[in-house]
């Protein structure tokens, strides 16, 4: 299949494009800058250089395409993070890039199209499973234009192809993850990125899982899936598992009010207990993580971490 990628430099998009070529796809891959275009030529991808805000070179990019995957984002470094113009570019890329590469992808005849999206949307369950008919959050906040974004891509279905949402818990592990260095950094001083209470439920997956995912989304029906690994952890036990991987002290979690102070009403999202279930997505497409939970897949990243080391 013809494949149109953004976000091919980002931690997923690394994993995904050989297992894309390997699979047999020809891909196309949104780069901007030279090294990055270089990597990706080495990978078996054809680097392309577009503006993802212009909709006429978007249009004209995507002519061919079989399948549009949109996975660019830009999440901003820590310290950034706490200030709503950081995330603007982000937001952009979920808004006004899924609109332009929907356009463009009804234009050029595609078939499919796969977008990223987040698991924070979901509102508190305790300790109930969460599907995606779940209810989300009352005030979305920072995380709207998640949402904005989901819904713009689905308008992909109405010309006759399929759109394959894939709600993403939070990313750890791979190759280059900036969050893996930043939650080592932050572990000296026995400090997190993760917020809320060590009893409540979060979701997560490994950025390799994350990448054999949005492979495993061109066979899905139109639809919005979650994407985490089987096993949810509490976030106390998710502190333990990276701790026990790289031989640290286990880190504290962020208070939830210093989250709400620093994030809005969207923090809600950030600390709620969300035990979300994948159950849905490998039922229609057969793909299962090869981490099921975060105490493997964090002592999988540290071995190999070890390794290049070593």
């Amino acid at each position: 299949m013809k494949t149109f990628l953004t976000g091919a430099t980002g931690v997923v998009g690394r994993s995904l494009v050989p297992r894309l070529v390997a699979a047999g796809h020809d891909v196309r891959a949104v780069s901007r800058r030279d090294d990055a275009a270089a990597a990706l030529t080495a990978a078996g991808a054809e680097p392309v250089c577009v503006d993802l805000f212009d909709p006429g070179a978007v249009t004209d990019a995507v002519v061919g395409s079989e399948a549009v995957l949109h996975l660019a984002t830009n999440v901003p470094p820590l310290r950034k993070a706490a200030r709503p113009k950081g995330w603007a570019m982000h937001d952009r890329l979920r808004v006004d890039a899924t609109r332009n590469l929907v356009v463009a992808a009804i234009a050029g005849g595609a078939s499919h199209f796969v977008k990223e999206s987040v698991t924070f949307v979901y509102a508190d369950a305790g300790d109930e499973w969460i599907d995606e008919r779940a209810a989300l959050i009352p005030d979305l906040g920072r995380l709207a234009p998640a949402v904005e974004g989901e819904q713009l891509a689905l308008e992909f279905a109405a010309s006759g192809g399929t759109v394959a949402i894939l709600r993403f818990g939070l990313f750890y592990g791979g190759v280059n993850n900036r969050g893996t260095l930043d939650a080592l950094k932050l572990a000296r001083i026995r400090r997190s990125t993760i917020a809320g209470s060590p009893d409540a439920y979060m979701a997560s997956i490994h950025c390799d899982d994350a990448a054999t995912a949005v492979l495993a989304a061109l066979g899905a029906e139109t639809g919005v899936y979650n994407v985490v690994d089987d096993t949810p952890l509490r976030r106390g036990d998710y502190l333990d598992a990276f701790a026990t991987a790289f031989e640290v002290a286990t880190p504290k979690p962020t208070p939830g009010r210093l989250m709400k102070l620093g994030a809005g009403p969207g923090a809600a999202g950030m600390i709620a207990s969300q035990r979300v279930s994948n159950a849905s997505f490998r039922s229609i497409t057969g793909w299962a993580p090869s981490y099921p939970d975060a105490r493997i897949g964090w002592a999988a990243e540290a071995a190999s971490r070890q390794d290049i080391t070593s």
